[in-house]
């Protein structure tokens, strides 16, 4: 009895230890099961590699319905490489650089985000032009991964209106911290989008998650937020150039209902929206000043 009450701590540590290194056998099994392995152009039973999470629309990102997401995917076929062709753009003297390079500042320095927006009708083929040149922004791996819908028709307008304002007041009174609504209120925004209805267009740009090859397939988008955010800010530049006006929307939490409204497939998700045409006689904005050079510019 003795010689056992000598052993029972040193049995306790050791069945201790079994335990312990079951445990970590059996999380090792669990994760080993469940975490992706890689295989060639990607990685099987987890996310696709360079395909970022949209913070909008978590709805369904599979190409059909039933589909496996680590299956379907086609980017281990490689393509053929591209011709390559002679690039030799116009070059300016430099006093014509300085003298351009200071016009587009001034252009781009009158831009602003414009609330207040006139009904009148703006020529369709304006709003294709700046459309086609946003269409030229660079893109990983060139894939494009950008959908622009136009809507003029008022009664979808006005359908987009009411999902965004329901949503909005939502984000105002709920989801928005106390700060975010307060540094909002100096510039006298709220939920009220009134521009969406009286805008002769409203343009939302849906960035394409992944694309669907003519086989059926996936084909993985690299960096597309960041590509179709690029094409947003020449989109931008373009409706400045031919004097429109907007003001840049990303309406929270909007997504989930205006994709099927618009009949979007599953791997587009939106990014923003945007309510452009000619600002209103009596526009007004907020009276902002832009940070000097030296504040956003670095030479090393």
């Amino acid at each position: 009895m003795a010689l056992l009450s000598v052993f029972t701590p040193f049995l306790a540590v050791v069945l201790c230890l079994v335990i312990g290194f079951m445990l970590v056998k059996s999380r090792e099994t669990e994760t080993s099961s469940t975490s992706p392995s890689k295989t060639k152009g990607g990685t099987k039973g987890g996310k696709r590699p360079w395909v970022d999470q949209d913070l909008q629309d978590d709805t369904d990102t599979t190409a059909k319905d039933g589909d496996d997401d680590d299956g379907d995917w086609g980017d281990s076929t490689e393509e053929e490489s591209l011709a390559h062709v002679p690039y030799s753009p116009l070059r300016y003297p430099e006093e014509t650089m300085l003298q351009r390079s200071e016009e587009f500042y001034t252009l781009m320095n009158q831009r602003r985000s414009v609330r207040f927006i006139s009904p009148e009708p703006v020529p369709r083929e304006i709003i294709d032009n700046v459309i086609r040149t946003a269409g030229t922004a660079p893109s990983g791996a060139h894939t494009e991964p950008w959908t622009f819908v136009v809507v003029s028709d008022p009664d979808m307008k006005h359908q987009i209106r009411l999902i965004v304002e329901e949503e909005e007041e939502m984000n105002y009174r709920q989801r928005m911290g106390e700060k975010w609504v307060q540094d909002l209120a100096r510039l006298r925004t709220n939920w009220i989008k009134e521009y969406l209805d009286v805008a002769p267009y409203l343009i939302l740009i849906f960035k394409q998650t992944y694309g669907i090859l003519p086989n059926g397939k996936k084909k993985t988008h690299y960096y597309n937020e960041i590509s179709v955010s690029i094409s947003c800010g020449i989109l931008l530049a373009a409706l400045q150039n031919v004097g429109l006006v907007t003001v840049t929307s990303t309406p929270l939490n909007c997504g989930p209902k205006l994709r099927p409204l618009l009949k979007r497939p599953a791997n587009e998700k939106l990014l923003m929206l945007l309510p452009v045409g000619y600002p209103a006689s009596d526009a007004t904005v907020p009276d902002l000043k832009r940070k000097h050079l030296d504040d956003i510019m670095l030479h090393m």
